[in-house]
């Protein structure tokens, strides 16, 4: 992968939905450093047309994306994950997967990259406090507990609730619909809680790590409170976030892309 002598990098975007759209366009404004190289997408025409795509930033399949990138951004259905991480790391790029959650059971993915050179980073997204989490890891963390509260649409078709014969629809009063570990909650939500895979990820991981799931139909925003007791602190997070044109998706979602991308090539980092 080029270093930060061999700028700029090359940001290739598989898949272009409410992140990957807006993570393009301000590649294409202009940062420092980045330069969008090419995408993949399901609908090209879609792609043309969402980011003026001229000649120099190719529509390619996703297996060739990372044969002209340095590093690859992520924002694809779970069903085609594995496809496009499988491939960034066999070309020993960067792999930045926003499907947080499909790690916890691809986790071979990890040791391929250590084998390959490889490297993944996983951005900090919608949740806060991850450097502080990431620091008491370092110690000794006895419980993280995380309670996600969401509008009922932005929960609506998961799997889990699909299976379980749960509806979220008309609701007048909060539901709680899962209570379970961080794996099990990734497995079951897997477009809603990518921010529980990162903080197990961060922290104890994911079967150590507790997670409650609500339906709140009083709710505009997508909320989430983190509780964490070490042996060096013990602290408390919480986070209103708007959503993106997705539903399940929070706008900072997109920005916390962009703050991971500038950090690869800035002469100045702030945070662990």
């Amino acid at each position: 992968m080029s270093g930060i002598g061999e700028l700029p990098l090359r940001i290739g975007l598989a898949g272009l939905g409410a992140v990957g759209l807006e993570v393009g366009r301000r590649l294409q404004a202009g940062i420092p450093g980045l330069a969008l190289a090419a995408v993949s997408v399901h609908d090209p025409a879609k792609a043309r047309d969402g980011l003026a795509l001229g000649p120099a930033v190719p529509v390619v399949r996703l297996e060739k994306l990372p044969e002209l990138c340095d590093v690859v951004v992520e924002g694809l259905p779970p069903a085609l994950f594995s496809t496009i991480a499988a491939a960034t790391i066999a070309q020993a790029r960067l792999f930045m997967p926003l499907s947080v959650g499909q790690l916890l059971s691809n986790w071979e993915l990890v040791e391929q990259a250590r084998k390959c050179g490889a490297r993944i980073l996983v951005p900090t997204g919608a949740l806060i406090g991850l450097d502080a989490v990431r620091a008491a890891a370092e110690g000794e963390i006895y419980s993280v507990t995380m309670v996600t509260r969401k509008p009922p649409a932005g929960l609506d078709g998961s799997p889990y609730l699909v299976e379980q014969g749960i509806s979220v629809r008309d609701l007048s009063a909060p539901v709680k619909v899962f209570d379970g570990s961080a794996r099990d909650g990734a497995r079951g939500f897997p477009a809603n809680v990518n921010v529980a895979a990162a903080l197990s990820l961060a922290g104890i991981g994911p079967d150590r790590t507790r997670l409650e799931i609500w339906a709140d139909p009083s709710l505009s925003r997508n909320t989430h409170r983190i509780d964490v007791d070490s042996d060096t602190a013990r602290f408390s997070m919480a986070i209103e976030n708007i959503p993106s044109e997705n539903p399940r998706t929070g706008r900072i979602v997109a920005l916390s892309t962009i703050a991971a991308l500038r950090g690869l090539v800035s002469e100045l980092r702030v945070g662990t």
